[in-house]
């Protein structure tokens, strides 16, 4: 018995592998990626062609995702600056109470697990998000950050390497 749900709404691209347990809904997957356990995607959410995003991630709306993104296990993203749930006469806020935030990962970044990447910023091409980290502003490309909040560390050698992330010394 297959626990996960995908709605109807869902674009996949071709070859997309889905492990259980997941929650897809109004959200655009490109080819050959990879969803794994206990992920969930929400609506306008879009990840690129092979990527693989880890167990226990969570993509809202808002949330762009490009070709070739490594995304680990257990990240978060969030799309509201200030959230609530109530408004100011104490009714539950509604979709029109809040502003969605766009988020965008660059193509050949990864974010390592655990990591908390807040709304409105973009990581750049090959950039690498260490794991545990809290992302709070944009990441350039080829670069490494890494902490709370996120600061940069070092330059990649991905412009010479054609894709492999391979770090300076």
């Amino acid at each position: 018995m297959d626990y996960s749900r995908i709605a109807p709404d869902v674009v996949l691209g071709e070859d997309v592998k889905i492990y259980g347990f997941v929650n897809l809904y109004g959200c655009e997957i490109g080819a050959h990626s990879k969803i794994g356990t206990f992920v969930e995607i929400q609506k306008g959410a879009r990840i690129g062609r092979n990527c693989k995003i880890s167990s226990h991630s969570f993509v809202c709306e808002g949330v762009a995702i490009e070709d070739g993104v490594f995304v680990g296990h257990g990240v978060m993203f969030t799309n509201d600056r200030y959230p609530r749930a109530t408004t100011e006469s104490g009714a539950l806020q509604t979709e029109a109470d809040w502003a969605c935030m766009t988020t965008r990962v660059r193509a050949g970044a990864s974010i390592g697990s655990n990591a908390t990447i807040l709304c409105g910023v973009t990581i750049g091409e090959h950039a690498l998000v260490g794991a545990g980290s809290v992302v709070t502003k944009d990441v350039p490309p080829y670069t490494v950050v890494a902490g709370n909040p996120a600061r940069f560390i070092r330059n990649t050698n991905d412009r010479l390497n054609h894709g492999s992330t391979v770090l300076e010394s």
